[in-house]
């Protein structure tokens, strides 16, 4: 009998979401990757901008295996110091009337965003074209891209679109046949990561946030890409003055382990009552010391100004070639904008050793470990220049 292939495991035991992947990943250190094969790879895409430490970080394995050793779940029918403990970082960073809500992913995350909208006894929300907030059925509703939207309909109402970036036609959606007061929620995200990383345009959160107090309009912020230390900030949103009234967060708040939070920041925090929203598995004592590991590590190895160190060194070596037009995005999470559609650009540099995604044809996403290697980052680049060249 032949021996059967990873790949004829893969298809014959997962349902066909993903297709079958190039290569099966066993172990990794830093910013760097190991396939079934035994080859290496450097990691730009970090499990879609997840492993914020990249893989193996001491303190994130040293946190996990102590809170595992110790009690792996607790549901929140009981209190867990790790949630406390995380619960608090999240509310020193956002604000001190802040509250939070854990779920397991960014998804679910933005799912209780939607229910706390509903809770202001408005039902109408306005999210943006293009943008992206998850596959659940309440997430789908909000992500502007038909093509994701269409096999699931009809899913839950109330939500219309609106040009990201343009304030004047977000205040004529918002004013349209005198439905302000009937407007719970604009929904957004400071950085467009799956259509392609694509900014707020400048002084845009602050006009959203202007608007949303004028109509007493809930300004909710996914920050489940761009957070945490991605952009060189703590949230991408905090580029400009503003704070938000909800914020959603994944990603790379568990470093690598599975968790969502929605933090009500302003009064909107007390929306939420006993019953009306519950996850057996948010808030895991685990998946908390992993947050909790991430955010002391971030603040310990500065890796903020890291991240900034790095966006210099991939700008000045990118933005002058003849094959890109531009490089847009904030801090390690930048869209390498190219000078025409390149298909398969990423399989290629996958068989060169790179880990990268291509979420648009003309766009390469590098959104690599916060704490990549200057060393790693260098190398990365003379690969990158040799595939466009």
């Amino acid at each position: 009998m032949p021996d059967i292939t990873w790949k004829q495991r893969w298809d014959t035991t997962l349902m066909p979401t993903y297709g079958t992947p190039a290569v099966e990943l066993v172990s990794g250190a830093g910013a760097r990757v190991v396939d079934a094969d035994g080859r290496e790879y450097i990691d730009l895409l970090a499990g879609i901008a997840v492993n914020s430490l990249g893989h193996a970080h001491p303190a994130l394995v040293e946190a996990v295996s102590r809170q595992v050793a110790t009690l792996g779940h607790t549901s929140n029918i009981h209190a867990h110091p790790r949630v406390i403990e995380l619960a608090e970082k999240l509310q020193e960073l956002t604000g001190p009337d802040a509250r939070v809500f854990f779920s397991n992913s960014g998804a679910e995350a933005n799912e209780a965003a939607f229910k706390i909208t509903r809770l202001t006894g408005r039902n109408r929300l306005l999210a943006a074209e293009h943008g992206f907030h998850g596959r659940t059925m309440g997430s789908l509703a909000l992500t502007g891209q038909p093509d994701k939207r269409a096999p699931f309909e009809p899913l839950p109402g109330g939500v219309e679109f609106y040009p990201y970036g343009d304030i004047d036609a977000l205040r004529a959606l918002v004013e349209q046949d005198g439905r302000a007061e009937d407007t719970a929620a604009v929904f957004l995200e400071s950085i467009q990561g799956e259509t392609g990383v694509v900014p707020a345009p400048e002084g845009f959160l602050t006009e959203v946030r202007a608007l949303c107090d004028e109509y007493g309009i809930l300004m909710v912020v996914d920050e489940v890409q761009a957070g945490i230390g991605r952009t060189g900030r703590w949230f991408g949103y905090q580029v400009e003055d503003v704070v938000p009234d909800v914020v959603t967060l994944a990603k790379g708040l568990g470093g690598g382990l599975p968790i969502g939070a929605c933090v009500a920041v302003t009064p909107a925090a007390q929306l939420m009552a006993k019953g009306h929203h519950g996850s057996t598995f948010g808030g895991n004592p685990v998946a908390c010391a992993a947050g909790c590991a991430v955010i002391d590590t971030i603040r310990a190895e500065d890796l903020r100004g890291h991240v900034l160190d790095m966006e210099r060194i991939i700008r000045a070596a990118l933005e002058p070639l003849d094959a890109v037009t531009g490089v847009r995005g904030r801090g390690l999470m930048l869209g390498v904008v190219l000078d025409g559609p390149r298909p398969g650009l990423a399989d290629a540099a996958l068989a060169a050793g790179l880990l990268v995604n291509q979420p648009a044809p003309d766009v390469l996403r590098l959104v690599p470990p916060l704490t990549v290697t200057e060393t790693d980052i260098r190398e990365s680049l003379a690969t990158i220049k040799e595939l466009l060249s």
